[in-house]
């Protein structure tokens, strides 16, 4: 059972250790020290919510209904698209910026609702984590919830190292112009994955 956890383990990380607008988001939230352990905990039990779905087998579901994930596809789009105009602005406008990073705090609600959105409206997350990681786990009869709980701690660890670790950055980022690069790779990436989206669902 052990060896199944761990091949759950490894597998969860290999899914989520990119550069994408979740893994962006909670860099940035790190960096700024903000709502750090909220933005963690969020992330982590969604991925543990959709890690057990794909092991109960609603990876069948969702396969069986593709039109589910175009309108994901499309809400996501527009969702990641206004966010990576509100990091571009960020960028573009220096005299924002302190040391410690941006000035205006960010409120919990708004926090939780676009760590929420990132999640929830990516329908890489229904892919990769329900259908995917639900098929490979279900492969282990028995022990495939052995292979979720190794998943799902691969999650815990990633996101609390990224989220506490990022402050291991704050030097380098002691430079207004540090944060307007983060900015612009973050606006970049947020543009690209929606663009990605509507691509994708268009065929």
């Amino acid at each position: 059972m052990l060896l199944t956890a761990l091949a759950g383990f490894g597998f969860g990380l290999s899914l989520i250790v990119a550069i994408g607008a979740q893994n962006a988001f909670v860099l940035r939230q790190g960096l700024r020290r903000e709502h750090v352990l909220v933005v963690v905990v969020v992330c982590a039990v969604s991925d543990a919510v959709l890690i057990l779905l794909g092991i109960a087998g609603a990876g069948a579901v969702i396969a069986a209904a593709p039109e589910v994930l175009v309108i994901v596809r499309y809400a996501g789009a527009a969702f990641l698209l206004g966010y990576g105009i509100l990091a571009a602005r960020r960028a573009l406008r220096p005299a924002a910026l302190t040391a410690d990073g941006p000035t205006v705090r960010t409120s919990l609600a708004a926090t939780v609702g676009t760590v929420l959105a990132l999640t929830w409206l990516n329908p890489h997350v229904y892919l990769d984590t329900v259908v995917l990681l639900g098929s490979i786990a279900n492969t282990h009869d028995d022990g495939r919830w052995w292979f979720g709980a190794g998943a799902v701690l691969g999650s815990v660890v990633w996101f609390t190292a990224l989220g506490y670790g990022a402050r291991l950055l704050q030097p380098v980022f002691a430079k207004p112009a540090a944060w307007r690069v983060l900015d612009a790779i973050i606006a970049v990436v947020m543009v690209a994955l929606a663009v990605s989206l509507v691509v994708g669902a268009a065929h």
